[in-house]
């Protein structure tokens, strides 16, 4: 369809706006989940900057913005720990991106809607109880992460005086301070009374966080060094003032490791995980896109697969499509793909021209940002919602947390879903049939397809019906009855007259008629 030029030139200023908005979200967000993950801040930044200038132009997305996922945080760090290097994971990274775009040949976006929610909401709040746990050391400040006297540490940091010792090693009361505070001006930011101001509607929470946390760096070096935080407690993003630099930057994957099996058990997680997590993000963008436009999600699948190997070649985290930067796009007035491209040129930019006002944000600003986004995952509504909507979704959304929290992420999924297996089974099986006694007179009624997991409670049913009895089976309900089943009732039938049981079948598909349906 043509679009007139002036159109086009209003799509573009929207566009220009919510650009620069999505990477005001985006930015502490890079940053946050890469020292999360326990990676240099670069590789955060450059999974962005290849969720906007690759993915945002291979997607059929119109204002889905992919990037670096909190989502895979304990993914990442468990990874990197479990396979010895960075340069490793990185090669498991490739692998995720080949096996997306797999999928998407195969056409498995489909496959996500057969994911029961109670275990998607689970698998979210794992991830996001897990993600308020291992933001813990930074929120607080630790300097290492042995255990270390406090006599140690001010050997370390002499000018530091604004710590004190714990058993597990020293904590900064500024990084508490800065985390507490922080952590209260995002809740605060998203309250309807602070709505009000336009400050507040125009600046996104995390930038806040971010800028109150430089301006405090920033006054303390200057009015207070004593109590500055020391370069442990910043980001510390390279340089990358030449060619060289940045080529020292970019981390390669381990090729050799592509034969190594602990690998494709990694990459198959990732996939997986990342893959629903963009399915998701997905559907929600296309609930709140005011033009409620689709895209196929076989061709998401496949330019996130793109994505993640070119992130895994630079040397970036793995990405998915992102719920929190795809509603900011969507509320910011974007109105085509090219927002996400202009966040991806603006994180690119960053990397050059902003390195050393990226270095005074404190990781206690950061972790903040991150718990937050936790505890939106994981909040405690979440959990009194799915107690008031049953055992049937209750179960199976405790069993994920639990399975994702004893093993991984992988396991917990596969043990949710075969809860809401068993669950859906039993389900289905409750109540097959029902047996109405009037006198002698005994109603035996199919209520639904009868298989031979029905069994035992046919069997149960016929053992009530005494000698001399009248019996009417009704089989109105039931498409289909298992050989099983059949075989069971011809056995009562066959054995009728000799206990003087009067038997009439009402309603009865014929065996014949269901083998025809079936092929």
């Amino acid at each position: 369809m043509h679009t007139p030029p002036v159109s086009r030139l209003s799509n573009l200023r929207s566009d220009v706006f919510a650009g620069i908005v999505v990477f005001l979200v985006a930015l502490p967000l890079c940053l946050g989940i890469a020292t999360a993950s326990g990676v240099e801040p670069f590789a955060g930044l450059v999974s962005g900057i290849v969720g906007g200038l690759v993915v945002a132009l291979l997607s059929g997305s119109h204002l889905s913005v992919s990037g670096p996922a909190a989502g895979l945080v304990v993914i990442v760090v468990s990874a990197i720990a479990s396979l010895g290097s960075f340069s490793a994971f990185l090669a498991a990274v490739l692998i995720a991106g080949a096996l997306q775009i797999g999928f998407g040949l195969l056409r498995a976006g489909r496959l996500a809607s057969f994911v029961p929610v109670a275990v998607i909401k689970g698998m979210l709040a794992s991830i996001g109880i897990m993600l308020i746990v291992k933001q813990i050391p930074l929120a607080v400040g630790f300097v290492t992460g042995g255990f270390v006297t406090g006599a140690d540490m001010r050997a370390a940091h002499p000018a530091h005086v604004a710590a004190f010792p714990t058993p597990f090693g020293d904590i900064s009361v500024v990084s508490i301070l800065l985390s507490v505070v922080s952590v209260a001006m995002l809740f605060a930011w998203e309250t309807p009374r602070a709505k009000r101001y336009a400050i507040v509607r125009m600046l996104p929470g995390p930038l806040a966080a971010v800028a109150l946390g430089i301006g405090v760096t920033l006054a303390l070096d200057w009015l207070a060094p004593a109590f500055a935080l020391p370069v442990e407690h910043r980001v510390a993003l390279a340089s990358l003032d030449s060619f060289a630099a940045l080529t020292g930057a970019i981390s390669m994957p381990d090729f050799a490791q592509l034969a190594n099996p602990d690998v494709w058990r990694v990459a198959l997680t990732l996939a997986v995980v990342a893959s629903l997590e963009t399915l998701l993000s997905l559907e929600a963008v296309e609930q709140i896109d005011p033009k409620r436009r689709r895209a196929s999600p076989d061709r998401e699948l496949k330019a996130q697969g793109v994505g993640n190997m070119v992130a895994a070649v630079l040397g970036g985290l793995p990405l998915t499509a992102v719920i929190v930067r795809s509603s900011a796009n969507v509320h910011a007035g974007a109105q085509t793909r090219m927002s996400a491209v202009i966040h991806g040129v603006l994180l690119l930019a960053s990397v050059f021209a902003l390195t050393a006002v990226l270095n005074l944000i404190p990781l206690a600003c950061l972790a903040a940002i991150l718990i937050h986004t936790g505890y939106k995952l994981a909040k405690p509504a979440l959990f009194a919602a799915m107690a008031r909507e049953g055992v049937d979704r209750f179960v199976p959304f405790v069993a994920t947390i639990v399975g994702v929290l004893a093993t991984d992420l992988l396991i917990g999924i596969g043990i949710g879903i075969a809860t809401s297996a068993l669950l859906a089974m039993r389900a289905n099986l409750s109540r097959t049939f029902t047996l109405t006694r009037h006198d002698d007179h005994y109603l035996l009624v199919l209520r639904k397809d009868a298989t031979f997991l029905s069994k035992p409670m046919l069997t149960r049913c016929l053992a009530q019906i005494p000698d001399h009895a009248t019996v009417l089976i009704d089989a109105e309900r039931a498409d289909f009855i298992d050989r099983d089943i059949r075989d069971a009732l011809d056995a009562f039938v066959g054995e009728a007259p000799r206990r003087q049981i009067a038997v009439e079948r009402l309603r009865w598909p014929q065996a014949s008629v269901q083998a025809a349906g079936a092929t």
